[in-house]
């Protein structure tokens, strides 16, 4: 159906912006669902939060990538919010999964088990991280997979113990994950045992298609304020080994640029361990999709730019996007193609609105929309038999009464 959009400058402002699509499917996914699956591996049920996106419809086999948040009791809202805020156009549509940690915390994220005798009494049980992989890669993932619209590109996200198992993920699994976002990670565990581990792991390893980032909060010494990123590292305390151990760990990184392994990593001055979550999910995710955010916006907002050069640019990106997530990805969500569509048609500019739709049928061939919009192109340019063609084709999709209204009109009846 026709839409009247005068400005180009509306390409701009809707960037970002979602499709509500409606869905007489009974694929009841709301916000924040609860969901659990056993575990054979933990002997024992594990919950995990799950969001789809807003645009979401059972009705075709579209997959998303998908983001996993350990301790999503506490940290699902923080990757709700900054997806609500960044997809579309900085950070991918995203399935959203927030595996719960409320139990057996200390057991599943960590690494090595501590001495019995020496250990305090909280840290009894330790050194499960390992297993807990285990059920992530051979239950929870084949489960989600089966379940929920996911690809097979995935992001890991821990913060603390989490960003810990998040790193040891990354080192020694890597072919799991796509992206690793460790949060202010707790790389002083066990007498730095994984920065230890990490020297040759890094060394040894192919990270090659891999990105890390890291985050450190602004707590660098408990009690010290003089304590400074610039001299934390000559402090042999106790009481600087959190920070010393994250910032040592990425220096390994550095050191060992030709694994292939991206490398992000960031100082939050102003915040705390407990609330260096939200700003390093934002920032994380947009760096570690970087390459996913759009280029060259002012070409399309330029009514002079060719149509050529315009196709050029979708056609470049859709094998960036396929480059990067190894799958077929279309360019540009269907809603932008079909405004600027309609927005060349309100500017007199037919070649570009036919470039545009014509996309949009090849990107999304199981949208009616994509489809009825064509046909309106067609209607337009007063070319009624192959207006119909398409009213046809999104009838065959949609079944709807206005597609069918539209056939009989259009075929004189």
């Amino acid at each position: 159906m026709l839409k009247k959009l005068p400005y180009i400058l509306l390409f701009f402002l809707c960037f970002g912006i979602h499709e509500n699509i409606i869905s007489q499917s009974d694929f009841k996914i709301k916000k924040g669902l609860i969901d659990s699956v056993y575990s054979s591996v933990l002997n024992e049920s594990r919950e995990f939060y799950v969001e789809v996106p807003k645009d979401y419809n059972p009705d075709n086999d579209y997959k998303y990538p998908v983001a996993i948040i350990l301790d999503g009791e506490f940290q699902f809202n923080a990757l709700q919010i900054v997806h609500d805020y960044y997809s579309g156009g900085f950070v991918p549509e995203m399935v959203l999964i927030g595996v719960s940690n409320a139990k057996n915390r200390n057991r599943d994220l960590t690494p090595s088990k501590l001495d019995k005798e020496t250990a305090p009494p909280y840290l009894q049980d330790t050194g499960g991280a390992d297993i807990f992989l285990q059920f992530i890669e051979k239950e929870l993932l084949p489960y989600v997979e089966e379940k929920y619209p996911v690809s097979t590109y995935r992001t890991l996200i821990g913060h603390s113990y989490a960003g810990l198992f998040t790193v040891n993920t990354l080192l020694k699994r890597p072919e799991l994950f796509d992206n690793y976002l460790a949060i202010d990670p707790s790389m002083d565990w066990d007498n730095q045992i994984l920065v230890r581990e990490s020297r040759d792991l890094l060394s040894k390893g192919d990270y090659k298609n891999k990105s890390l980032f890291v985050s450190l909060g602004g707590q660098l010494h408990m009690s010290n304020t003089n304590i400074t990123l610039d001299n934390v590292m000559k402090d042999s305390t106790e009481l600087t080994l959190f920070a010393r151990s994250n910032i040592e760990f990425t220096e390994a990184v550095k050191d060992n640029k030709k694994n292939g392994l991206q490398l992000y990593w960031k100082f939050y001055p102003n915040d705390l361990h407990g609330t260096i979550p939200l700003p390093s999910v934002r920032d994380g995710l947009i760096d570690l999709f970087s390459w996913y955010q759009m280029e060259h916006i002012n070409r399309f907002n330029d009514p002079e730019t060719p149509k050529d050069e315009l196709s050029t640019i979708i056609k470049k990106r859709k094998q960036k996007l396929k480059e990067h997530f190894g799958y077929d990805e279309p360019p540009y969500p269907a809603y932008l193609l079909n405004t600027l569509g309609y927005m060349s048609m309100d500017m007199g500019q037919p070649e570009k609105a036919f470039m545009y739709f014509n996309f949009n049928t090849e990107y999304y061939p199981e949208s009616a929309n994509s489809y009825d919009s064509l046909a309106d192109y067609y209607e337009a340019q007063g070319d009624k038999q192959k207006a119909l063609e398409n009213v046809k084709k999104a009838y065959a999709i949609s079944g709807s009464d206005y597609h069918k209204k539209r056939i009989e009109t259009l075929s004189g009846k």
